[in-house]
């Protein structure tokens, strides 16, 4: 492909060469790049881009671009751009030919909700007919394929890569995660989102290697609605204001009071041996009446997103109900069962907010115990361990303080942080370092009645720990303590 065909979107400057040279592909890895590459230079947190010209070049890199002015062999064109990220994002669609263009992009933004909504979408838009990608925390999915996935929202040129794939596949439609971290460094810069989704917004990924600050958390969250023809927010959420500023989108709001369009009335909680469930009333904009399988007013939140999404397409109310029943998603309000006498449940919540949210939630159902198991990450920020320690201690009737993520921190150094936050409360708890044995202790006391929550793991299937990735699985840990192992 022609490189000034790649640019057509882009501003830039030739410093040196010519546009009119063919380009053989685009790589942002040094150790990816072979004879007629053009090479992203990326400023990243880690390591700079530019530094890696001599390699490259060498390699048989024809193209570079740039932010910072360097130099190279005069039959190496270098192109410079403000922003290399926002370069490689526009470059990388035309170089896959604007797959997002052949079709529909929903982009779903918040800081919790956004996986279980995904997937709702999915299979309410699958029971209608439609052909649908999900690009997501847990997994992206093309048709059959399934990928395991590294990032909520990936790089750039792996999204569109993606879409590629997508659109050859016959999706007609896609519904992703869009991260904060995702608008920040521009990897989806140029997608055109039909549909942009505001689900809620909480201090959440802040500290040194996230966002400095609440309010940046916020304006990048926010950046999602200057890139997208409709919006369809949360009108219950304290900061809806802050988000919805600069937006260029029509706006559309979902939620429990009387001011949004597409209300949820009448909640009702549903609950017999083996399953917690809610009932509600959809008014406003649609009315029928809907049970979803899972418990709590985020599932109506959640499901309730999901339904203001899917009108736009059209889907049948029995579709929607249908869809709604059968969507399930790994690591989210997951029952495991363990006990004919006591409920154990698997859920990705790792902050304090989705912490509160989920312990509130099941405290409605009144439990004989509320049973709280999680650590936090090594490397995070302090502050959230103190918040999940506190929150835990306030709302569980018992919390095992375990390990999760320790990372390249002590695991011992981080249970201490927890049990600062705990003992700000009553709260009862127990240290378990090791979290197979803190699981087998929940599960070994458990007693009718209980309700015992595994927060913070969800879906991973790992644990890491000085820079390597072990294997951990909840479910695998459960049945192998099931069977005395």
């Amino acid at each position: 492909m022609k490189l000034e065909k790649l640019l057509e979107h882009v501003s830039y400057k030739c410093l040196q060469g010519s546009v009119d040279v063919e380009v053989k592909n685009v790589i942002n890895d040094s150790r990816k790049v072979e004879e007629g590459s053009l090479f992203f230079c990326i400023k990243g947190a880690v390591t700079d881009g530019h530094k890696y010209v001599p390699d490259v070049v060498e390699k048989g890199a024809k193209v570079l671009v740039v932010q910072d002015e360097v130099e190279a062999p005069q039959d190496v064109t270098v192109i410079q751009v403000e922003d290399t990220r926002y370069a490689m994002a526009l470059i990388s669609a035309a170089y896959f030919g604007y797959p997002a263009d052949e079709m529909k992009i929903i982009g779903i933004t918040g800081t919790k909700g956004k996986t279980t909504t995904t997937y709702m979408v999915k299979s309410i838009l699958e029971s209608a007919g439609y052909k649908v990608g999900l690009i997501g925390t847990i997994e992206v999915i093309i048709g059959d394929e399934v990928i395991p996935a590294c990032n909520t929202t990936p790089e750039s040129y792996t999204i569109q890569e993606y879409f590629r794939r997508m659109a050859d596949a016959g999706c007609q439609i896609v519904v992703m995660e869009v991260s904060s971290q995702g608008l920040m460094l521009h990897r989806t810069a140029g997608i055109p989102f039909e549909i942009g989704i505001f689900t809620n917004i909480e201090p959440d990924h802040i500290g040194p290697a996230e966002h400095e600050s609440f309010e940046d958390y916020i304006a990048c969250k926010s950046m999602l609605f200057r890139q997208c023809k409709h919006g369809i927010f949360n009108a219950d959420d304290q900061h809806l204001d802050k988000i919805l500023e600069g937006h260029t989108c029509d706006v559309e709001t979902f939620g429990l009071s009387e001011k949004a369009d597409l209300r949820a009335e009448n909640l009702q909680l549903v609950s017999r041996p083996g399953y917690l469930g809610i009932a509600y009333k959809v008014a406003g904009n649609m009315d029928f009446d809907v049970e979803i399988d899972i418990p709590g007013k985020f599932s109506v939140y959640n499901s309730l997103t999901a339904i203001a999404i899917c009108r736009h397409f059209k889907v049948a109310v029995e579709d929607i109900k249908t869809a709604l029943k059968a969507a399930k998603v790994k690591g989210r309000v997951e029952m495991v069962k363990v006990s004919d006498e006591f409920t154990l449940m698997i859920d990705y919540a790792h902050n304090a907010m989705a912490l509160e949210s989920l312990l509130t939630t099941l405290q409605e159902y009144h439990p004989h115990r509320l049973v709280c198991l999680f650590g936090c990450g090594g490397n995070r920020s302090k502050l959230r361990r103190y918040e999940m320690g506190e929150v835990s201690g306030k709302l569980a009737d018992l919390t095992i303080i375990t390990s999760d993520n320790p990372r390249f921190e002590n695991p011992e150094d981080i249970i201490a942080d927890i049990v600062t936050g705990i003992e700000k409360t009553d709260g009862k708890y127990v240290k378990i370092t090791d979290r197979k044995e803190a699981i087998a202790y929940a599960i070994h006391n458990g007693q009718p009645g209980d309700i015992v929550v595994l927060a913070g793991k969800g879906h991973e299937d790992y644990q890491e720990i000085k820079g390597k990735k072990y294997p951990m699985d909840e479910r695998v840990l459960i049945q192998e303590i099931l069977e005395g192992r």
